[in-house]
């Protein structure tokens, strides 16, 4: 293992305690704690955290939707932060490099997934605040394969929002096959979406956004969307292609609905309420199709910050300090965050 100073023995860590809703009785599903810091790995880095993104997976796995995979999960996987030590068979960081820690935490590389570029599909995948300790304290270690060089310039609290929002909205606007200079439908208007809908743009795509929330429909239209309502407001004109963010099944039939013909919706979350019935002359009929989005590859990630740094997206940050990491998750819960939460020690 390389390090240049001794390392911390122990670190602060939000836990999930007992899950639950993130708005009801304190104390919430969110504990925090101090815990022992283990060395890390032969392929494993340790990681100070500078900043973490707030999910909206944190508040699945927070509320129960997702069952942690790890005792007393800590949540968070937009990590960005310091490398303080790196184990003996790391190639990829040294000590004192800036790095990006994000969901996907590790695959088997052997299956046929894995082998044939679809590492998101890996049956032994494992993920960053799931089924491994997260960004939501003070340190964390993670599988130097699977964390990201990141530059020293930019503010840590602008890079991690890239580092899940970013990567998955770009995963899902390739899985919705927007043609070139098409018209891209938005359901919803989080973290995600936002840098979403700036990518297409700066892809010459023109977007128009679907979303309950006013302030977001403003901040929509700030970034250069043509069109901003409702959730289930008809569009100005059939979409080309169309991404679902909002976790609300119902919305699914809504979506398809405004295809035009051969559009495709892709639908982005981890986790969604159940899809309505479908009907297959109005939502599928003439080629619409329906896809959904698991995860990302390492490629993707690679392939998303590299065309983050040359479009230098507009990340609206809303700031919280670590120790107000709950009151972060409630806010997303009740729509009250345009833009990305970021949790920024002060």
């Amino acid at each position: 293992m390389t390090t240049t100073e001794p390392l911390p023995t122990e670190t602060w860590a939000w836990v999930v305690d007992r899950p639950g809703p993130v708005d009801g009785p304190r104390p919430g599903p969110l504990m925090w704690e101090r815990r022992a810091l283990e060395a890390p790995g032969p392929r494993e880095i340790l990681v100070e955290v500078e900043a973490c993104g707030v999910c909206r997976t944190d508040l699945h796995l927070a509320e129960g939707d997702l069952s942690p995979r790890v005792a007393r999960c800590t949540p968070g996987h937009e990590v960005v932060g310091h490398v303080l030590a790196a184990g003996a068979e790391v190639e990829e960081f040294t000590v004192g490099d800036r790095a990006g820690v994000a969901w996907l935490a590790r695959t088997c590389g052997s299956c046929g997934y894995c082998r044939s570029g679809r590492e998101n599909l890996c049956p032994e995948s494992r993920y960053t605040g799931w089924d491994r300790h997260g960004g939501y304290a003070g340190h964390l270690t993670a599988d130097a394969r699977f964390a990201y060089r990141l530059p020293e310039g930019p503010p840590a609290e602008e890079l991690a929002p890239l580092l899940c929002a970013g990567i998955i909205g770009y995963r899902a606007l390739e899985r919705a096959e927007l043609p070139t200079g098409g018209l891209l439908g938005i359901y919803g208007f989080g973290a995600s979406a936002h840098l979403t809908a700036q990518l297409a743009l700066a892809r010459g795509a023109s977007v128009a956004v679907f979303t309950r929330a006013a302030a977001a429909r403003r901040l929509a239209l700030d970034l250069g969307a043509t069109f901003a309502g409702d959730s289930y407001d008809p569009p100005p004109e059939p979409l080309d292609a169309a991404i679902l963010f909002a976790p609300v099944g119902e919305l699914v039939p809504v979506a398809l609905a405004a295809l035009d013909r051969g559009g495709t919706l892709a639908v982005a979350g981890i986790h969604l309420t159940d899809i309505p019935a479908l009907n297959y002359q109005r939502h599928l009929f003439q080629e619409r199709t329906l896809r959904s989005v698991t995860a990302n590859t390492r490629a993707d990630g690679r392939a998303y910050l590299a065309e983050a740094a040359r479009t230098r997206p507009s990340v609206h940050v809303s700031r919280y300090p670590p120790r107000r990491a709950d009151a972060a998750l409630a806010d997303l819960a009740a729509d009250r965050v345009t833009g990305v939460a970021v949790l920024v020690p002060e």
